[in-house]
């Protein structure tokens, strides 16, 4: 199908398409300026509010007795636990663990806000969480207010900076939970509103970088080569016997 490049479509399509170049540029430039400050790559979007009250509920419902490891649990996992210890020896264990290691190169780390808003940072396995926690200390629209974050099931708080994201578990991605550390007598609504977020980063969200749309490449036509006609073959005579030569004698 050849496209008349004089139709008013076309037109249409190839102003659309020089606007969506320059947003995605400006996009572009927008991160690559908010990386340049804060030093990560940073996405902001929100987070579904049915998703968000699931995880709410699910908290309130079950108690941290619920998740608690049993004695039963222990001896289940028991003859796991011996089978692996007897089947590799503790220098295969760390040559495993060390290409295991090796082979994840970044981290994907969902910080989760009251307000139904995720914040997406990418750091490297190796860094430290205290990194995580300078990071939100200066792109948080409160940096004053203290804050923990804890993951969940079961709610468990961050407490160990000390420690890098892979010893943690938190790679190759994780989702963590925002919250103020609220002082007693304190108003949980004002703790629980929003935003939490500053107005250059909260400008990110909904952003993204589409790629340059590749112009259309017209092929030349090739030309059609048809078969040449079978040649025809003339009918052998039918009926008619073969000839005996006369110097043959039977």
């Amino acid at each position: 199908m050849i496209v008349d490049c004089s139709s008013p479509l076309h037109l249409k399509r190839r102003r659309l398409t020089t606007v969506d170049v320059m947003e995605a540029e400006a996009a572009k430039a927008k991160f690559a300026a908010v990386k340049e400050k804060f030093g990560h790559d940073l996405h902001v979007f929100e987070t579904s509010v049915v998703s968000s009250s699931l995880a709410q509920a699910s908290n309130d419902e079950d108690t941290d007795d619920f998740y608690e490891f049993t004695t039963e649990d222990y001896y289940r996992l028991l003859p796991t636990k011996k089978e692996d210890k007897y089947l590799k020896t503790k220098k295969i264990r760390e040559a495993e663990e060390a290409a295991h290691r090796s082979r994840i190169t970044k981290t994907a780390i969902r910080i989760r806000f009251p307000d139904n808003h995720t914040l997406e940072v990418v750091f490297h396995p190796s860094e430290k969480i205290q990194s995580l926690f300078d990071l939100l200390s200066r792109v948080l629209a409160q940096p004053v207010v203290p804050f923990y974050l804890y993951t969940t099931p079961p709610k468990k708080q961050i407490k160990d900076l000390s420690q890098d994201f892979y010893s943690a578990g938190l790679v190759p991605g994780a989702i963590v939970y925002f919250s103020y550390d609220k002082p007693n007598g304190e108003d949980n609504a004002a703790f629980s509103s929003g935003p939490f977020l500053q107005e250059e980063v909260m400008s990110l969200k909904g952003l993204d970088v589409v790629p340059e749309p590749a112009e259309p490449v017209q092929t030349a036509l090739e030309p059609v080569r048809t078969a040449p006609p079978p040649v025809p073959q003339e009918p052998k005579a039918a009926g008619k016997k073969p000839v005996k030569p006369k110097w043959l004698k039977m």
